[in-house]
């Protein structure tokens, strides 16, 4: 299984989101907090050259933010990355 790391602050509505989303498939994450210690700030700055968050990180493969995230789901590109089967759809209850 892959590892997903997500870094994260305490007040960001987008890493709720992130995370809400990753629950959702019932995928684990290490979630990363920056604003209580700089020098991961820093780490997390150097890894993905940016400095918003949430960035996520599936294995070494920069996902980006929570919109990146959501656009790979929205493709069905998650669930390949995660491992995961791929979702079926039905037209409701047989």
């Amino acid at each position: 299984m892959p590892k997903v790391v997500m870094y994260t602050t305490a007040i960001c509505p987008y890493c709720v989101r992130a995370k809400f989303l990753l629950e959702q498939k019932g995928f684990g994450f290490d979630e990363i907090r920056i604003d209580t210690d700089h020098a991961v700030m820093q780490e997390m700055v150097e890894r993905s050259r940016r400095n918003t968050v949430p960035q996520i990180f599936i294995d070494d493969f920069h996902v980006g933010g929570y919109d990146d995230l959501a656009a790979l789901e929205m493709s069905g590109r998650l669930n390949e990355l995660l491992g995961l089967p791929e979702e079926i759809e039905t037209d409701g209850p047989t």
